[in-house]
């Protein structure tokens, strides 16, 4: 269990003050009930250097040993045997160093009551702030490694959700591969060449969470120089950005995922050319993408268009996140549409 060192200090210079207070006033009242200042100074240090004492000791075992709820009584048990213990060790330290004063050890006798009160409540109160603040100091660190615990989890599932994207992909582009080989090997080293150019990207963007939408189009565009060998002039895309949103910021590997979703049920059920529209705006300090792709619904129904791919995203910005409405799919004139808002009060 841990505190802050600075509120420990904070705690520290208090407690530090109060007693010197307390021992300024015990040394006041006793002067006040016609015993010179000398030695009611000395009755006010006996009895509150003891009281100090067992203060520390309160402390100290508590910082180390805090019961549980049920076993709160033995604090209560502590605190009471404390007081008996002061009470018995002030009165015959200060009855062997002050007897010799006249009527002092009456005195001592008749406020035998009230000592003991104001140690007692002393001694509670300095228990119950411990507890307190020992309590806080726990709930403080378990809620932190709470947190770390979650930030794990998240950092894991988000790089699995990455991971999984890329067998995907990697094991379509090996089938065109090899099918090109025996009709068109150019094209099929062409292919290879730049499937590792590709991969290669994917480690190095794995180093970091974020990138600007710059860097990710240029990284799609590797990508889609791989799926044009694949579909030849069946594939055509469309681009539509600005130097506004160049360089707001994204988190890296979203939108090849996106793309490879639109070009799966626009181009495989499909004849002729295919166009794949790409478009970026700013919206409310929001980056919005949105991507879109002409389907047959004879043969590629909609619905088919929230797979796996998509699901992965919507997790993936989920946990980034924190919303659940960040990726919308809409159709509309056997166009198939891909929304994604990213957020731009975000900490890269």
């Amino acid at each position: 269990m841990s505190t802050s060192p600075l509120s420990v200090r904070r705690f520290q210079v208090i407690f530090m003050v109060s007693w010197l207070v307390l021992i300024a006033d015990h040394a006041m009242v006793i002067h006040w009930l016609t015993l010179p200042w000398k030695e009611a100074i000395f009755d006010s240090l006996i009895s509150n250097g003891i009281l100090f004492f067992f203060c520390l000791l309160i402390l100290n075992t508590l910082r180390y040993y805090l019961p549980r709820r049920e076993q709160l009584i033995n604090i209560f048990a502590w605190f009471i045997f404390f007081t008996v213990l002061w009470l018995f060790l002030t009165k015959w330290l200060l009855g062997l160093s002050l007897g010799y004063y006249e009527g002092y050890k009456d005195m001592l006798y008749h406020s035998v009551p009230i000592r003991f009160s104001i140690a007692f409540l002393l001694l509670g109160c300095v228990t119950m702030i411990s507890v307190l603040w020992q309590t806080w100091a726990e709930q403080k660190e378990d809620q932190s490694q709470k947190a770390d615990a979650e930030k794990l989890a998240k950092e894991a599932e988000l790089f699995k959700l990455r991971q999984q994207m890329q067998p995907h992909f990697l094991f379509n582009s090996l089938n065109s591969i090899n099918a090109l080989i025996g009709t068109r090997p150019a094209e099929a080293r062409k292919m290879v060449q730049q499937l590792s150019d590709f991969l290669r990207g994917t480690l190095k963007k794995e180093e970091t969470q974020w990138v600007i939408l710059k860097e990710e189009l240029q990284y799609l565009q590797l990508y889609l120089e791989i799926e044009k060998v694949r579909f030849g002039n069946r594939l055509a895309t469309a681009v539509q950005t600005n130097d506004e949103v160049q360089e707001m910021k994204m988190p890296a590997l979203l939108l090849q995922p996106i793309v490879e979703n639109a070009i799966k049920f626009g181009l495989y059920d499909t004849t002729g050319e295919t166009v794949i529209r790409i478009d970026t705006s700013r919206q409310d300090n929001e980056l919005v993408i949105i991507v879109s792709n002409p389907f047959d619904p004879e043969t590629s129904g909609p619905k088919q268009g929230t797979g796996f791919g998509l699901t992965s995203i919507k997790r993936r910005l989920y946990l980034l996140f924190g919303r659940s409405d960040l990726l919308t799919t809409d159709t509309k004139n056997n166009i198939y549409t891909t929304t994604v808002r990213i957020p731009q009060n975000l900490n890269p």
